[in-house]
C-alpha cells in the first residue's frame, strides 16, 4: 500500500465546548476536503443563527439538531496532507469509543487531546487523557485552543503547558507536541500564525505528519491456525495473515511449541504457484514434513511474541450482569481458545462517571473498565495491542455468550 493510500487513524478527544467539532471542520476546510456546497450550507446556516462562519457545523448531521446548536458527531470523517491520508475516528461517547477499540472496531494509532486555553484544564480533561493512556497510545499532541480568548498569551500558554505535562507524566503518557491554536481562526492548524510569534513549534497538520503509521504489514510474520483439512491425503493448514507476510520456502516457528517447520507451498482458492501471501490475506499452506499442528497454534517469523498463562490486560466488560471474582471465563484471542480465570483486579474505572471506581476489586460492573490479571489454563501466545492490533486483543466469554473484551498491555 503506497503512503498516499494509507489512512492514519486519529482520534480527537476534549471536554465539552472546548472545540473539538471546530477543530474537525477547520482541519477539513483548511486541507481542501470540505466540498463547496457543504462549504456554502455553513456559511448559509451560520448567517440564518446571525453567527460567524461555524466550522462546527460541519459535524452537524440535521437541520434541526444544527438549529439549536446541538453538534453531532460523525463515525469517520477523512482529511489529508501532502503526506498521506487521516481518518478521525469517533464516537458518541467514551463508553462506545472504548468498545470499539478494545473489541477491534476501530484502531486509533494518534491522538489529538483539546484544551481551552481560557478555561483551561477540567476534570473530563484529565479523564480522557486516563482513556488515552489506558489504551497505550503512545503518540499524542495536546492542543491548547481559543489562543486567541486569552490574547495569544505566552504566559497561560506555558503554564497550560506545564500543568498538562505533569499530569501526563503521572499518567507515564508524554506529549510529543503542545501546540497554541485557535481552531475558529485557524491559528496553527494548517497555516503558522503571526501572533504567536513567541512560538517556534509545528502546527496541527505538521505535528501529525511527525506521527507514523503502525504497518502492521510490515511486522514479522503472525498466521493464526484456524483449521486443517485433508486434501489428497495432504494436510492444508489454513487461516489469515495477521502480520506481516508469509513466503513459500520461508523458515517458521510453531507456537506455543517453539516447534521449526519450513513452508512447502501456499495455496489460494482460483490461485495458483502463489510465493507468497502478504497482509490480511486468508489461504491454506502446506509445511514440509509432517509436524503435528492443531487449530490455535500460531505461525510466526521469529520468537518476539509472548508466549504465556497469565496476561496484564485493560478489560471492558459488556454483560450488564457483571463479573464476580471467581467465574470460570473462556479467553479467545485470534484463533486461540483457552479456559481462563481472572486472578486479580488492580482497579475499575466507570467510564460514564469518568472515575476511578475501586481499587483492589473483586467484581466489574456492565459497562465498566478494569485492569486485571488473567491466569489461563494452558499458554498462549500474544503481542501488545499497540504493536500487532490482532494478536493483541481478545474476548471473553461465558456460558457460549461474549461478555467482554480486552487489550493486553
Amino acid at each position: 500500500m503506497s503512503t498516499e493510500e494509507r489512512a492514519l487513524s486519529i482520534v480527537i478527544v476534549g471536554h465539552v465546548d472546548h472545540g473539538k467539532s471546530t477543530l474537525i471542520g477547520r482541519l477539513l476546510y483548511d486541507t481542501g476536503c470540505l466540498p463547496p456546497d457543504k462549504f456554502a450550507e455553513i456559511q448559509k446556516s451560520s448567517e440564518e443563527l446571525g453567527k460567524r462562519l461555524e466550522f462546527a457545523f460541519v459535524m452537524d448531521c440535521l437541520e434541526e439538531e444544527r438549529s439549536r446548536g446541538i453538534t453531532i458527531d460523525t463515525t469517520q470523517t477523512f482529511f489529508k496532507t501532502p503526506r498521506r491520508r487521516y481518518v478521525i475516528i469517533d464516537a458518541p461517547g467514551h463508553k462506545e469509543f472504548l468498545k470499539n477499540m478494545i473489541t477491534g472496531t476501530s484502531q486509533a494509532e494518534a491522538a489529538l487531546l483539546i484544551i481551552d486555553a481560557f478555561e483551561g484544564i477540567r476534570d473530563q480533561t484529565k479523564r480522557h487523557a486516563y482513556i488515552l493512556g489506558m489504551l497505550g497510545l503512545k503518540q499524542v499532541c495536546v492542543l491548547l485552543n481559543k489562543i486567541d480568548l486569552v490574547d495569544y498569551s505566552k504566559t497561560q500558554f506555558d503554564r497550560l503547558k506545564g500543568e498538562i505535562t505533569d499530569f501526563l507524566n503521572q499518567l507515564n503518557t508524554r506529549a510529543a507536541f503542545v501546540l497554541p491554536i485557535s481552531a475558529i481562526h485557524g491559528d496553527n492548524v494548517a497555516n503558522r500564525s503571526g501572533k504567536t510569534l513567541w512560538f517556534d513549534g509545528p502546527t496541527v497538520l505538521e505535528a501529525l505528519d511527525t506521527f507514523e503509521e503502525l504497518k502492521v504489514e510490515e511486522k514479522p510474520l503472525r498466521f493464526p491456525i484456524q483449521d486443517i483439512y485433508r486434501v489428497d491425503g495432504k494436510k492444508i493448514i489454513v487461516g489469515r495473515v495477521e502480520a506481516g507476510r508469509l513466503a513459500q520456502g520461508e523458515s517458521l516457528f510453531l507456537l506455543p511449541e517453539k516447534k521449526s517447520v519450513t513452508v512447502d507451498r501456499i495455496q489460494k482458492f482460483l490461485s495458483e504457484n502463489l510465493r507468497a501471501a502478504n497482509f490480511e490475506e486468508s489461504v491454506g499452506i502446506r509445511l514440509k514434513g509432517r509436524p503435528r499442528v492443531k487449530r490455535g497454534q500460531i505461525l510466526t517469523a521469529d520468537l518476539s511474541s509472548k508466549i504465556t498463562d497469565a496476561i496484564d490486560t485493560n478489560i471492558f466488560w459488556m454483560d450488564p450482569a457483571g463479573f464476580q471474582m471467581g467465574e470460570t471465563l473462556l479467553f479467545r484471542c485470534v484463533t486461540q481458545e483457552v479456559s481462563c480465570r481472572i486472578e486479580k483486579i488492580y482497579r475499575r474505572f466507570d467510564p460514564a462517571a469518568m472515575e476511578w471506581v475501586e481499587k483492589d476489586a473483586s467484581s466489574i460492573q456492565g459497562a465498566e473498565v478494569a485492569h486485571a490479571l488473567i491466569h489461563l489454563e494452558a499458554p498462549v501466545v500474544v503481542d501488545s495491542f499497540n504493536d500487532i492490533p490482532e494478536m493483541g486483543r481478545f474476548v471473553l466469554e461465558k456460558e457460549g455468550q461474549p461478555v467482554a473484551g480486552g487489550i493486553i498491555l
